[in-house]
C-alpha cells in the first residue's frame, strides 16, 4: 500500500470517529508523493517536515478537554494520545506536543 492510500484510509478511519486532521508530519519522500498525486487529501492541512510520517488529530473530549492523538502512518497502528486542558497555556501545549513527537521519533528509531 502508498504512503498516500494509507493516509487517506487511516484520515477516513479517525474522522468516521468525529477526530479532525489538524497536521501532517511527513518526509521527503511522502511530501514528493503526495504532490504528485494528484490527489489533495490533506488540503487545509499544516504540513511539517520530519524523519517519520504521522498525523495530528484532536477532538474534544467529554470533560470540556481535548484529546490529541498522534498517528504513525504505518500498516500496524500506533498511536500517541494525549488529553490537554483546554485553558492551558500555548506554550504549554506545545510543549506536550514537542514531547509526543519525540515519544514517537524515538520508538520509530528502535523498530
Amino acid at each position: 500500500m502508498t504512503k498516500k492510500d494509507l493516509i487517506k484510509e487511516i484520515k477516513a478511519t479517525y474522522e468516521k470517529h468525529g477526530w479532525e486532521l489538524k497536521s501532517a508530519l511527513l518526509n521527503a519522500e511522502t511530501t514528493a508523493e503526495m504532490a504528485n498525486s494528484g490527489e489533495n487529501i490533506l488540503s487545509g492541512v499544516t504540513i511539517e517536515g520530519s524523519s517519520f510520517d504521522a498525523l495530528w488529530f484532536s477532538r474534544p473530549s467529554q470533560s470540556g478537554d481535548e484529546a490529541w492523538e498522534l498517528r504513525l502512518v504505518a500498516e500496524t497502528p500506533y498511536a500517541l494520545f494525549e488529553k490537554v486542558g483546554a485553558s492551558e497555556p500555548k506554550g504549554t501545549r506545545a510543549e506536550v506536543f514537542q514531547k509526543m513527537e519525540e515519544r514517537l521519533r524515538q520508538y520509530v528509531a528502535g523498530s
